[in-house]
């Protein structure tokens, strides 16, 4: 038995201690040393091609290989070089190695960058505060109503008033006896008709805008309306692009003179939208009725067989509609138009052209049933335009000036497709 002083002084051996419980006192014994193989320290590993980790440290520091150089069967040979990028040059050339998306921040959820985490805590314990979706970002300035994905979404459920056939049929004759006196009484007061209906029907649409919280330059929209009208009328077509130039430029000064801030892209939409509907369109009745392009009030004649086919579609298809209209032209916009009525519109379209224009001279026959085809197309389209319009304003009628047939603009839509139609067919058949 060795005392405490005795293990104290002895000095340390490879032994490995072990423990003995079998007496009450704690003896410590000696045991047999690790069986080491001498040849084992010194060896290399074959796997790691590294010094075996119970070598002493040799100083020595790994180099880098480049790895375009390195043996097929490297595994780290598939991942390119790191690159330092510091200027634009650097970037361009190393593009294709790095997806510069990542760093964008409109991402959808799939698409968030690795260390991004948008759905959950990280810790499962910690209380959320608040779960409720943040509020989008709204504009301080604008003044229309908040955008909603379904732009439809309660209009065009509003009705007005049913219309009452006897009336319209009455309106509509004290209108037809009222035009004719005007068209025989020559150009001059054709063009003040023509530009006061314009005038009326752009203002029933400029409202329709407002109605809706757009807020167009009603003003200067209906001034260079007539402007456009009267230089169309002394210069020809040709001064339209003139007065569209001016009225985006003078906009510009309408909106930034304006006493608050509103939507300048709504606004000035509305205003060359109105411009370029009934403007621009309604102004080739005055191309045809000026005698700077057609002598003889040849101009006034086509201008004339242009309302008499319309007149003549509009009542086909409204009375054939009535009657025997079942199947809807097209549901989404226009429900009361039907397909037997817009047939009817269209046979009455070209009989009026075959038997009515030819007694007005210079039109003949031919003319007159060729016109009555093509305006048989285009009518019904400018009639569903201006359905469209309402539908997406969501009111029934624009204006209720003329009874029976709504506003003014409920009774020349098809009118303004119609004219540069003739205009076209006039060119394209040779009748000036």
């Amino acid at each position: 038995m060795r005392s405490d002083d005795d293990d104290l002084r002895d000095a340390p051996t490879s032994e490995v201690p072990v423990v003995s419980v079998s007496d009450p006192r704690v003896t410590i014994t000696g045991a047999d040393v690790a069986g080491f193989v001498a040849e084992d320290i010194h060896q290399v590993d074959p796997d790691t091609l590294l010094p075996h980790w119970t070598d002493a440290p040799t100083g020595q520091v790994p180099i880098v290989v480049a790895r375009d150089s390195a043996d097929a069967v490297d595994p780290w040979a598939a991942i390119p070089a790191p690159a330092w990028r510091e200027g634009e040059a650097d970037w361009v050339a190393h593009e294709e190695q790095f997806d510069a998306s990542l760093l964008a921040v409109d991402k959808a959820e799939e698409d968030l960058r690795p260390w991004e985490f948008d759905s959950e805590p990280l810790n499962p314990n910690e209380e959320v505060l608040d779960e409720s979706p943040r509020p989008e970002p709204t504009r301080a300035h604008r003044t229309r109503r908040t955008p909603r994905e379904d732009h439809l979404s309660g209009r065009a459920v509003r009705q007005g008033p049913s219309r009452s056939v006897s009336v319209a049929t009455f309106t509509g004759v004290v209108l037809a006896v009222v035009v004719l006196g005007i068209f025989y009484l020559g150009a001059i007061p054709v063009a003040v008709l023509v530009i006061a209906a314009l005038t009326l029907a752009a203002g029933e649409a400029f409202a329709g805008f407002r109605a809706v919280g757009a807020h167009p330059a009603t003003i200067l929209g209906l001034v260079a309306i007539v402007t456009l009208c009267v230089a169309v009328y002394e210069k020809g077509l040709g001064a339209a692009g003139i007065v569209t130039a001016l009225l985006v430029m003078f906009s510009f000064v309408w909106y930034l003179s304006a006493e608050k801030m509103i939507d300048v892209v709504d606004g000035l939409g509305a205003t060359l939208f109105v411009f370029a509907w009934v403007g621009v369109l309604g102004s080739f009745a005055l191309l045809m009725v000026s005698p700077h392009n057609f002598g003889h009030k040849h101009g006034l004649a086509y201008v004339m067989g242009a309302v008499w086919l319309t007149v003549a579609n509009d009542s086909g298809a409204l009375f054939i509609g009535r009657w025997l209209g079942k199947r809807p032209l097209n549901s989404r916009l226009s429900p009361n138009k039907t397909i037997e009525g817009t047939i009817g519109g269209t046979i009455l379209t070209l009989l009026v052209g075959a038997l009515i224009l030819p007694r007005i001279h210079p039109w003949t026959m031919t003319h007159g049933v060729e016109c009555a085809v093509a305006l048989a197309v285009v009518v019904p389209m400018g009639d569903l335009f201006e359905s469209m319009f309402k539908r997406t304003l969501g009111v029934k009628d624009l204006g209720h000036l003329l009874p029976g047939h709504g506003g003014m603009l409920d009774r020349v839509d098809g009118l303004l497709f119609a004219l540069p139609t003739m205009y076209f067919m006039i060119h394209f058949l040779s009748l000036s």
